[in-house]
């Protein structure tokens, strides 16, 4: 008897529940000021800086994960290690954070953190190959994956020169990690809106069932 294919809503559940950890860690490391005085609080601007920051790059990440997911319809054992390493970057995030807050931005806590978001960008990469570049033609136009394509290859360039820019100007390079994620807030490349899978159940498209109807 054939053996069910293994499909990738536990994959994306776990996924989520990593990222609900994580962030419930940055959450764990904020810590009161010690005088009651607005002014103790506004001492502490590294590092609620670093807790907003990292809390919006978290959701970016999130957001993007979650737009590549919808194009899973197997959990292949190439995409269960692709996922994992990308988990494992993103995991990174709480303490390169607890550090560049803790050091007041300081050069090398921030070239360790431009650094981190080189990694997260480098296994989003391999999910996107894993995701995108093998999908069918129909689910993601040739347009949209070169976009795609060039994206984040041009980021992860960029991530790695903030890494290098920030143990000379630390908030230079953190400027430029800002820049590179904010290109992410719309995870759909242009073209790609009209065209993304609506999967049902076994992965049939929902246009395709539309067509059947």
């Amino acid at each position: 008897m054939p053996r069910a294919r293994a499909t990738p809503e536990r994959l994306s559940a776990f996924s989520d529940g990593v990222f609900a950890v994580l962030i419930t860690v940055l959450v764990l490391e904020l810590r009161p000021p010690e005088l009651p005085t607005f002014k103790a609080l506004l001492l502490l601007w590294p590092t609620w800086l670093s807790y907003a920051v990292s809390y919006l790059f978290i959701a970016i990440v999130w957001t993007n994960h979650h737009h590549l997911m919808r194009y899973a319809t197997e959990a292949t054992p190439r995409l269960l290690w692709f996922n994992f390493a990308h988990l494992f970057s993103v995991s990174l995030l709480p303490l390169s954070t607890a550090w560049m807050a803790v050091s007041e931005l300081a050069p090398q806590p921030v070239a360790f953190y431009a650094a981190v978001f080189f990694l997260v960008n480098a296994t989003y990469i391999f999910l996107i190959w894993e995701l995108i570049d093998r999908a069918p033609v129909d689910d993601v136009p040739p347009k949209a994956r070169r976009i795609m394509r060039v994206r984040s290859i041009v980021t992860l360039c960029l991530f790695g020169v903030a890494a290098v820019v920030a143990l000379k100007f630390p908030l230079v390079g953190l400027g430029i990690c800002c820049c590179c994620l904010t290109v992410y807030l719309k995870p759909e490349a242009p073209g790609a809106e009209s065209r993304t899978p609506l999967r049902g159940d076994g992965g049939t498209s929902l246009a395709a069932a539309c067509d059947e109807d």
